[in-house]
């Protein structure tokens, strides 16, 4: 087993400094890396001299990943095709990422849907599929780290929630709750592992340049018009810059990543005065769904 990445000076030195994540030589597993964030944070830590896992459905997208990176630094970077929707898919993916580089120090369950709208179009097996993908898939993986973590006294769990996790996401119900599961768990984990030496960040992005927010084929209906209220509300980011922002973050070994400054203040907002909120969120809605 590979030693920890970092160590931390007992909190009663005066030499104690504040812990950093160091990269080089650790063993990262990325999900949902076939492209957009995943493949953005894959490249990202593989600079930092990580090995990485990439991970998705997409095997031909993936394998591109895998070997652009393995060209760079032989060995690098290996491929597993997962579903990580199902519990069985995440202990796979585990397994595949132990038996290729040992420990695994950092996993990142980036991989998401969005899909499903109101209550009344929404069937059941939309719900159970996103909430699968969204969160549940962030509890199965945890759960089948958490042993080696613990016993190695540390261990990096990152995931991919969204602005829609801390405010909402106008149009889809299973979105918006999948993603404050996802926050919520994220947070469960801090507060439980932390002092354990688990270290925990989730990323809350709003809008990204990816497919999920430009779905290909769009036309002009529930989709596409979700992805309106997210441009309607800031700027859109690239993947590479999330990918730098979350990268420095979890250098710093601190939880909450915000690549857009206005989620913060929509948040405080929120915090302040839930009722203006939620009629400025109505506002919002009747004027992208009603022109």
């Amino acid at each position: 087993m590979d030693t920890p990445l970092s160590r931390m000076n007992d909190p009663g030195d005066p030499c104690h400094k504040v812990r950093i994540m160091n990269f080089e030589g650790k063993t990262t597993v990325v999900t949902g890396a076939a492209g957009g964030i995943g493949e953005a944070l894959a490249r990202r830590f593989h600079a930092a001299g990580a090995r990485v896992v990439v991970a998705d459905r997409d095997a031909a997208r993936l394998e591109s990943v895998a070997a652009s990176l393995n060209a760079i630094r032989p060995d690098s970077a290996f491929a597993v095709v997962a579903d990580i929707g199902t519990e069985a898919g995440n202990i796979a993916l585990i397994d595949a990422a132990r038996n290729k580089f040992g420990f695994i120090h950092l996993f990142f369950a980036n991989a998401g849907v969005a899909q499903g709208q109101f209550l009344e179009n929404t069937d059941e097996d939309t719900w159970n599929m996103v909430m699968n993908i969204n969160t549940h898939s962030h509890r199965w993986a945890a759960k089948h780290l958490i042993g080696d973590w613990l016993a190695a006294g540390e261990g990096y769990f990152c995931s991919t929630a969204s602005a829609a996790g801390l405010l909402s996401q106008i149009g889809s119900a299973t979105y918006s709750v999948s993603k404050h599961a996802a926050v919520a768990f994220a947070e469960w984990m801090s507060i439980t592992y932390g002092d354990r030496g688990v270290r925990v960040t989730c990323l809350c992005p709003q809008g990204v340049n990816t497919n999920m927010l430009n779905p290909p084929g769009a036309d002009d209906g529930i989709d596409k018009r979700g992805g309106d209220v997210v441009k309607a509300s800031g700027a859109v980011l690239e993947p590479s810059d999330v990918a730098d922002v979350v990268y420095n973050t979890i250098v710093e070994e601190k939880f909450l990543v915000m690549p857009h400054a206005e989620v913060h203040t929509f948040e405080q907002r929120k915090v302040a005065d839930r009722d203006r909120w939620l009629a400025g969120m109505r506002k919002l809605q009747n004027r992208i769904f009603n022109g």
